[in-house]
């Protein structure tokens, strides 16, 4: 699987990278905290945004070539600091720093906040109670969180992106409550449609507000 990421970076194969900043961030964004991890990041211009709110991003993703274009498309200078399991890009323009890997193997301070839109849904469901306990290693107590979602009809077409249930998401994290879901069939991968899926339901799930 891993195999096939990097290559579908290597192909320019990412009709999943967004050419905006997502609408959950924009409308659903309220963390207190100060840093923001976004596992399996991609080149986000996500990343860009919560930088310019503020946090210093945390990102990690498996594919050298999108930690790459991220920086030379956003026209940002990086160093690379090479000091631990995973090689970190850090830009020298805005409090963002990529680690490039495997993302079960980063190991950094812990974070006031997850920003996942992108990363449980990429994951087939075997892998995700492993993936969340890490990403609950790398937060902080009481971090807050922003999740991303698509559940359809899993039996139709295969992921990724996955269909993840809502009652897998309140195994995997209790306590997040549902604040949006709309249809985005019309901006679903073409194979979707291709196999005759008419509904992706897309939620949005968030610490409750105290």
């Amino acid at each position: 699987m891993q195999t096939d990421w990097v290559q579908r970076w290597h192909d320019g194969n990412i009709g999943f990278h967004r050419s905006a900043v997502h609408e959950a961030l924009l409308h659903h964004w309220q963390p207190r905290g100060h840093s923001v991890l976004v596992p399996l990041c991609g080149k986000s211009l996500d990343l860009r945004w919560l930088a310019e709110q503020g946090h210093e991003v945390v990102g990690c993703e498996l594919a050298e070539r999108a930690v790459r274009d991220f920086f030379a498309e956003q026209g940002f200078d990086f160093d690379v600091r090479d000091d631990g399991p995973l090689p970190a890009f850090v830009c020298r323009q805005l409090p963002i720093t990529l680690y490039q890997g495997d993302y079960f193997d980063l190991r950094t301070a812990p974070c006031d906040a997850l920003y996942d839109r992108a990363a449980l849904v990429a994951l087939p469901p075997d892998v995700r109670p492993r993936y969340a306990a890490h990403t609950d290693a790398l937060l902080n107590e009481g971090a807050d969180r922003v999740v991303v979602t698509f559940e359809y009809e899993q039996a139709v077409v295969a992921g990724p992106p996955f269909s993840v249930p809502e009652h897998e998401v309140a195994r995997l994290w209790p306590g997040l409550e549902c604040v949006a879901q709309s249809d985005v069939i019309d901006d679903a991968p073409p194979k979707f449609r291709a196999a005759g899926l008419t509904r992706v339901i897309e939620r949005v799930w968030r610490t409750p507000n105290n």
